[in-house]
């Protein structure tokens, strides 16, 4: 409805009615303009209706949708269910072209704005996160270990007589397989402990990189987010070192946003030294479902470059569920659940955090090994040795039944994909590990079986 069209209701309903109705109109129209002015994350989240208004408008502008068309050629949005066409709010086209996952489509331009808008908007939440100076990014269609993979691919170009990636361990298989995948040989450098804590080893990584000759190293890959008892990588001796030495530093920041220290490490890095790239994953960090990650950098032609990388086209989904969770969201929203989750890692949250998996226990039927403070607040697996019960057994049957779905169990001796098992197998304990409701927190914890 336009402003004609309302005069035109004027003769058919009462214009004092219409005139309601047109002030309606124009509210949802305001806030959609603001979006396109600005570009960024609204302030105050939208209603689901203004939401599902802006997708509609953005869908008629899509060839597939236009009225008495008939598409005769090889790209032309058909779907033979229309269930699938309202899944997708018929917005079939998908971003990017065969050259470019950035460029515009001519026969899709709303599919075109929604991936220039969620682009804008995903920007202006990693500054609002904590990386004010990161100058662009784009959501890419693939998990976080293949993201990864194109980061390093986009690397073989501008260095390709190097075949090494310096990689700091740790225990999670998609960071391994996504730098063999990219057909480059992973350097591991072993953590050290210090205190209760494993650190990043800065004098085996730069000895690795006089040893194999700065010239011939992909990269630096380091790591944001991890599960105790390591900890984030050094990003800022790591920065200085890659500046100093002219080598790539790639981050694997999958769960970073949601933690203001690690997007702090990635400000405090790029400050400081050298960061090309950082990826982040959609589902751990904005609630959504799995397959999408951000990659994102302090400079816009790299970050271009990546995007040119990925061959062909690529599904709009994970665009379109992280434009609409923020929208729904607003910047307040998000930094309602940024500050919930800062709040678990300190007393009252703590304390919130025991009574919740306290409830927890009495649903599985075990009781909990006691734990020092800090592995509580930090919302990880067991820091120490001496902090577990070396007697433990295994969560009993029929778990999941008894409302522990959301729960994961490693059994002591056991190793995952993941590495928890290892883990769990050096500490001689069960861990369970909970998550909470908001999908943001997961908190790890020995257990053994209730006598």
């Amino acid at each position: 409805m336009n402003s004609e069209n309302f005069s035109l209701s004027e003769a058919i309903v009462s214009p004092s009615y219409v005139r309601k109705g047109s002030q309606a109109r124009r509210g949802h129209e305001q806030l959609i303009r603001h979006l396109l002015e600005q570009g960024k994350c609204p302030e105050e989240g939208w209603s689901e209706s203004t939401v599902e208004l802006f997708l509609n408008e953005l869908a008629v502008m899509d060839s597939n949708n236009f009225l008495g068309n008939c598409g005769v050629g090889e790209r032309e949005g058909r779907v033979a269910s229309s269930l699938v066409a309202r899944r997708h709010y018929r917005l079939i086209h998908g971003i990017g072209r065969s050259g470019d996952i950035a460029a515009i489509q001519p026969k899709a331009a709303g599919s075109s704005l929604l991936n220039k808008l969620t682009n804008s908007v995903v920007l202006d939440i990693l500054k609002l996160a904590g990386v004010r100076s990161v100058a662009s990014c784009f959501v890419v269609p693939m998990a976080t270990g293949m993201s990864l993979t194109l980061c390093f691919l986009t690397l073989r170009h501008r260095r390709p007589r190097a075949r090494y990636i310096i990689w700091p361990r740790i225990d999670q298989k998609s960071c391994f397989k996504s730098m063999i995948t990219a057909g480059f040989e992973p350097v591991v450098v072993e953590n050290v402990i210090e205190g209760d804590e494993l650190r990043t080893d800065l004098e085996a990584v730069e000895s690795k990189i006089k040893e194999l000759g700065a010239e011939n190293v992909v990269c630096v890959h380091s790591t944001t987010s991890c599960f105790a008892p390591r900890v984030p990588d050094r990003l800022e001796e790591l920065a200085a070192m890659c500046a100093k030495y002219n080598i790539p530093h790639i981050v694997n920041n999958a769960y970073g946003v949601q933690s203001s220290k690690c997007m702090h490490l990635i400000q405090q890095g790029a400050r400081v030294g050298r960061i090309d790239a950082f990826v982040q994953s959609l589902d751990k960090n904005f609630m959504v479902p799995v397959g999408g990650a951000i990659i994102a950098g302090f400079d816009e032609s790299f970050i271009q470059e990546i995007s040119k990388m990925y061959p062909g086209r690529a599904s709009a989904s994970p665009s379109l569920d992280v434009l609409i969770t923020l929208l729904t969201l607003g910047a307040r929203g998000y930094k309602k659940y940024l500050s919930e989750r800062k709040g678990h890692t300190t007393g009252q949250g703590a304390d919130r955090k025991r009574t919740h998996v306290s409830r927890v226990h009495v649903a599985l039927g075990v009781v909990p090994v006691p734990l020092p403070q800090r592995c509580l607040g930090r919302g990880d697996h067991p820091r120490r040795r001496d902090a577990v019960h070396e007697e433990t057994r295994q969560v009993p049957e029929g778990a999941e039944e008894r409302g522990g779905r959301s729960a994961r169990r490693s059994p002591s001796g056991s190793v995952e994909s993941g590495g928890r098992g290892r883990r769990a197998a050096e500490l001689k304990c069960e861990t369970l590990t909970v998550c909470n409701r908001h999908q943001l927190i997961c908190l790890c914890v020995p257990l053994r079986v209730r006598p």
